[in-house]
């Protein structure tokens, strides 16, 4: 397990709102899982981002679910 240090936190969210063009995105540090941190935009939890540290390469895996029912309806 990789810890995700505070330190990190301002880097991570200035890539992600750099990367979706969107400055209200934002990350919380979880209480109980320190290899993550909370997504949100807008205040609102969209999803998990996670850190992998296998040798002595760092990696960050983004993990966003979406609900089938929160998805537009199709026309035709």
């Amino acid at each position: 397990m990789a810890i995700i240090d505070n330190s990190e936190l301002p880097r991570l969210e200035a890539y992600l709102q750099t990367t979706f063009g969107n400055d209200r995105i934002s990350l919380t540090p979880r209480d109980k899982a320190k290899d993550s941190a909370e997504v949100h935009i807008n205040g609102e939890f969209i999803g998990v981002i996670y850190k992998d540290d296998e040798d002595g390469e760092v990696s960050y895996d983004l993990n966003m679910a979406i609900l089938e029912m929160d998805l537009p309806k199709t026309t035709g």
